[in-house]
């Protein structure tokens, strides 16, 4: 590898280090909440999971990239934390723990691109967690204005790493109409302009309507949609949607 190469793990932090979103402060509350284990589905390198484990939660998380969870482990060591991670596919938990709360955050489960795939994450959640417990998550609203004026076209921000500023851009073509699939492609390049990292991944758009069918055909008693972190229904205009999925007692 060069030595100016930057991983995909690496480029996570760096574009999302300084982002500032309300989901961080809500998964720790919903958490504490909880009063009991918490699961995080694609934990990645630790964006909400280092904060759970900060704040004293019983927090074990599964990601299905070895490298953004040895990027997580490096972390939370050297922060004194003991982190229970481990590499797995959302669709196929097989866990080992009974749940108080499962969460999945900032649209990973869009990752889920296939009904049958989104069926089989709930339904695998749905047994990870103990009789109450909860799962909650947050998607996108797929907004048509932003798609027509901002899709296939490169989008540029830069990055500081070891004294110097990489440019990292990306741009998101929709690959599958009628099923509503888009592809995010990226690329990172040094100050002289080489490319030291590219890579591309393919997501779901999930519109409410979308999800709200296949969480009511869910195993799950109860749910709720709010328009964002604070709780509030969702309305015309709102960018995220939090479900809040209930297990029977």
């Amino acid at each position: 590898m060069r030595d100016d190469a930057i991983t995909e793990a690496e480029l996570y932090d760096l574009r999302h280090r300084d982002d500032e979103r309300d989901d961080v402060e809500f998964y720790v509350d919903r958490a504490l909440e909880a009063g009991g284990p918490v699961l995080e589905i694609a934990c990645g390198t630790g964006r909400i999971h280092l904060p759970l484990l900060r704040a004293g939660v019983d927090a074990h998380g599964v990601d299905v990239s070895a490298e953004r969870l040895d990027r997580l482990r490096t972390k939370a060591r050297s922060e004194g934390l003991d982190p229970s991670v481990r590499e797995a596919d959302m669709t196929a938990l097989d866990p080992d723990h009974a749940y108080d709360l499962a969460i999945c955050p900032y649209n990973s489960l869009q990752f889920a691109r296939t009904l049958p795939a989104l069926r089989a994450t709930l339904s695998g959640v749905h047994d990870a967690l103990a009789p109450g417990g909860r799962f909650v998550f947050d998607v996108f609203v797929p907004d048509f204005d932003v798609i027509c004026e901002t899709y296939d076209e490169w989008e540029e921000t830069t990055v500081e790493r070891a004294g110097r500023t990489y440019t990292v851009r990306s741009r998101a073509t929709v690959t599958g109409p009628v099923e509503q699939l888009f592809r995010v492609e990226r690329e990172a390049l040094t100050p002289e302009g080489d490319v030291v990292l590219a890579d591309a991944f393919e997501l779901a758009m999930l519109p409410k309507r979308l999800v709200q069918a296949v969480v009511e055909d869910s195993p799950f008693a109860s749910v709720s949609v709010a328009g964002g972190f604070d709780g509030d229904p969702i309305a015309e205009g709102d960018r995220t949607q939090v479900w809040t999925l209930e297990k029977e007692a």
